[in-house]
């Protein structure tokens, strides 16, 4: 299929370990970013058990099938983490956020559950494909705040879906067709709440999409990365 990819991911200025993983499996037309649930436990347990099992598919798979593949996938890794919770001797949750992309030559499907998130960038326009799935998101929706408040709400950091948060997994899901030149960002929200629209454009129009992704690592470093910063960046080939 011929996509450009590059990853990084990094455990930041402030916490001890690193609870995302990633995916890049251009031989499965398949990308994903998992976000370990801060403050629970065993977040990088999740994390990777959502990766591991993703990971599992043999290549060659229609898109539509290994769309449907991933969602299932999902949700049996939504009820493993549920019952490693219940079979610990505390209440606790084991969860990770999630969104991935599957993609070929002429299509893409993208799934999420939480606030990573998905963007495409086409012609000089910059699109998040997903949408929070948080509580200073519905209140934004509710008309509550408004979006310039969002990063900076006190409870900015409570999310409303998660793998492993609850008995069943609501995955939302958006698909659109790939031009050539078209380019997509998964990243957790340890990248998304210190880079702007504008950087992150910049960035994915970039030429070069590894020397991108360093300074796009390099910018969280420099403004504190409270959190975990994880990405993958892809691209298809021109026309």
């Amino acid at each position: 299929m011929g996509f450009e990819c590059v990853t990084r991911t990094h455990v930041g200025c402030r916490r001890k370990i690193n609870e995302d993983a990633l995916l890049s499996r251009p031989d499965l037309g398949l990308w994903v970013v998992a976000d370990g649930m801060g403050g629970h436990d065993a977040g990088e347990v999740a994390s990777a058990l959502v990766v591991e099992t993703l990971a599992g598919f043999e290549p060659g798979l229609a898109l539509d099938v290994l769309t449907a593949a991933a969602r299932s996938a999902l949700a049996d890794v939504n009820a493993q983490l549920i019952a490693m919770a219940a079979a610990g001797p505390t209440q606790r949750t084991i969860g990770s956020t999630v969104v991935t992309i599957a993609a070929d030559a002429n299509a893409f499907a993208c799934l999420w559950a939480g606030d990573s998130r998905a963007y495409r960038v086409r012609g000089g326009d910059l699109v998040q494909l997903t949408r929070d799935h948080s509580l200073v998101q519905e209140l934004v929706d509710a008309g509550e705040i408004h979006s310039s408040e969002a990063g900076t709400h006190p409870n900015s950091n409570i999310i409303t879906r998660a793998v492993g948060a609850s008995a069943v997994l609501q995955v939302d899901g958006v698909e659109g067709d790939v031009r050539p030149g078209d380019a997509f960002l998964l990243a957790s929200d340890g990248l998304t709440r210190l880079v702007t629209d504008v950087e992150l454009l910049a960035s994915l129009e970039a030429p070069d999409l590894e020397s991108a992704a360093d300074r796009l690592l390099d910018l969280c470093l420099q403004r504190g990365a409270p959190d975990n910063v994880s990405f993958v960046m892809l691209r298809s080939p021109p026309g």
